[in-house]
């Protein structure tokens, strides 16, 4: 998968591939490696789920070994990942309870996404993901805790009491999650304590 890359005016990055399951896993790694070269490593877990989506997407509905090109681009405080294939059926979002061929993981991409779509080219189409990179992916990260936390309130049963202050409550039940995330890790033969030690570090990295 040859590339390369234009620093002015912007990173870009150019990958071209052929549609296969083994070319995903080798576009994921291609990503990592390049985004550490960009200085953004803390932009890695959400691009490389974003680039598995867009790419097996290609596999399912284009074909295995449709010629297609992952295009990483870095604009300002936002990450820009495209796929381009020569196809011009541009795929939608379906309702939430359909299976996972019509479109389970457009939802994904959209939860993840600051932004995303697609564009018919001379050639095909275009579907493209942008993602928080810097301060912006912090802010994301602290508003998607809050959702999360508010969700595992109403799923355990933890409500707010009157003139209890809403931090306090925030603040028991992520306690509760993360005891409960313990106990899913030890259930299935894994270390708390590493398990702990593997979020510290990944939260420090980010921080720093």
């Amino acid at each position: 998968m040859p590339g390369y890359d234009i620093t002015e005016p912007r990173l870009r990055c150019v990958l071209p591939f052929a549609a296969a399951p083994a070319e995903v896993r080798l576009l994921r790694r291609a990503t990592a490696t390049q985004l550490a070269q960009w200085g953004l490593p803390t932009a890695t877990d959400e691009a490389e789920l974003v680039v598995t989506e867009l790419a097996t997407n290609v596999v399912r509905h284009v074909g295995e070994g449709a010629s297609a090109t992952l295009v990483l681009e870095r604009r300002g405080g936002r990450l820009r990942v495209e796929v381009h294939d020569k196809s011009r059926t541009v795929p939608a979002l379906r309702p939430t309870g359909c299976d996972e061929e019509c479109g389970r993981g457009l939802h994904l991409l959209a939860s993840l996404a600051a932004d995303w779509g697609t564009v018919l080219t001379a050639t095909g189409k275009a579907v493209w993901c942008e993602v928080e990179v810097g301060m912006a992916q912090e802010c994301r990260r602290v508003e998607r805790a809050v959702e999360v936390l508010e969700a595992y309130q109403d799923a355990d049963g933890v409500s707010a009491v009157q003139g209890r202050p809403r931090q306090a409550v925030l603040e028991e039940s992520a306690v509760e999650l993360i005891a409960d995330l313990l106990h899913w890790t030890a259930a299935r033969g894994l270390d708390p304590d590493d398990f702990l030690d593997r979020a510290q570090m990944h939260y420090e990295a980010e921080a720093a």
